[in-house]
């Protein structure tokens, strides 16, 4: 792995501890391209750490983007930073390049695998957690599983996908735009096989266009339950049953995949980690609801899983 120069950042030159809560904060950049927030429990020695990673897109730390801000990834962090477990959330880098203006074209999924990695390496090098936990949201699920076996003592995947990403495509474009299922299998094979393509519908721009076309091609290079089986750690699956992007099967398949691993199914959670009582568009609209709160039964799991 490259080197990487650690540099510890605070606004103010010291940890900020936030009124009525259990922790304190420091900001921190662990790489050149990663900055996080780091939640340290008060009045605690060697507690256990929790590194979360955000899911696909350009999302920060909170799990927000710029039409999709809910703090489903801040609301996760202090909670379990109020239970005693230390946190560090961090923004993907495709963040940090859109806010200095040099978004990088030719990002890659490993990017983002050793992004996780580096973030794991830097805490492991601290000697000052019992335990270190990965903890990753949809995409970030697999961003993580890959990194995990470079030092994490646990595994938890959030609404992550357990087929190839690109069999993920074709189900969802089949269930909302099924006009486009033929084509876009198409496509997935050819890119399966490491081949761009031109021939995509224009409605599909967004997903296959041709400078995307690289990044997908190693994305769809792993198996989440090919690399699940390689885990030798405790490892938690949770999945809700209202997730409109990632199906309660994805998360059976990668349970299915490991003896290590416990599954978690939430009724009515969604894919933000919500609670949704309504119907599909009531689901849709929670992404942009930062008022929401994640669902208590999730944080409960994830303290349980993590203090036991």
């Amino acid at each position: 792995m490259k080197y990487i120069l650690i540099v510890l950042i605070s606004i103010l030159a010291f940890p900020v501890i936030a009124q009525d809560k259990n922790f304190e904060e420091t900001e921190l950049s662990v790489s050149r391209m990663i900055d996080g927030t780091l939640l340290t429990p008060l009045n605690s020695t060697n507690p256990n750490l929790a590194i979360i990673i955000a899911g696909s897109g350009p999302t920060d730390r909170n799990g927000n983007q710029n039409f999709a801000k809910n703090n489903s990834l801040k609301q996760i962090a202090e909670s379990l930073s109020n239970a005693g477990i230390a946190t560090f959330r961090y923004d993907k880098r495709v963040v940090k390049q859109i806010k200095i203006g040099k978004l990088d074209k030719r990002i890659m999924f490993d990017d983002f695998v050793d992004d996780a990695i580096d973030v794991l390496t830097y805490f492991k090098s601290q000697e000052v957690y019992s335990n270190i936990y990965m903890i990753g949201h949809s995409q970030g699920s697999l961003v993580g599983m890959l990194a995990s076996p470079k030092g994490a003592d646990g595994f938890i995947s959030l609404a992550g996908a357990g087929q190839n990403i690109g069999d993920v495509l074709v189900e969802q474009v089949t269930k909302t735009a099924p006009q486009f299922t033929e084509e876009t299998q198409s496509v997935v094979n050819k890119l399966k096989k490491g081949k761009t393509t031109n021939d995509y519908p224009a409605a599909l721009e967004s997903i296959f266009n041709k400078e995307l076309q690289p990044f997908m091609i190693n994305w769809m290079s792993y198996s989440p339950t090919e690399e699940l089986q390689k885990l030798n750690i405790p490892i938690l699956i949770v999945n809700g049953t209202k997730d409109l992007q990632v199906s309660v099967n994805e998360a059976e398949l990668l349970a299915n995949a490991n003896k290590k691993a416990t599954l978690k199914i939430i009724d009515n959670m969604n894919h933000v980690l919500f609670l949704i009582d309504g119907n599909d568009l009531e689901n849709s609209k929670s992404n942009n609801e930062s008022w929401r709160k994640v669902s208590p039964e999730l944080i409960a799991s994830l303290i349980d899983f993590i203090k036991s």
